[in-house]
């Protein structure tokens, strides 16, 4: 498996600058690597890579989303 990478840089939506996204401490689970990231305007900038499922709930959830069995 590749190992993901620790920032991503993403255009805000709200202002339209960069904003970069760091990948979030996780336990063994490894389907999903979450990342945060706060642009400069405020905006906070969620992302994630892995399991199509997870990565859907994590995005769809409005504070970020934490999940273990």
């Amino acid at each position: 498996m590749l190992k993901a990478p620790r920032t991503l840089t993403f255009k805000c939506a709200k202002c339209a600058k960069a904003v970069q996204v760091r990948l979030q401490k996780v336990s063994a689970c490894s389907h999903i690597q979450p990342y945060l990231g706060v642009c400069a305007c405020g905006e906070v900038k969620h992302h994630a890579i892995g399991q199509k499922d997870a990565v859907a709930s994590y995005l769809a959830a409005p504070e970020g989303w934490t999940h273990h069995h």
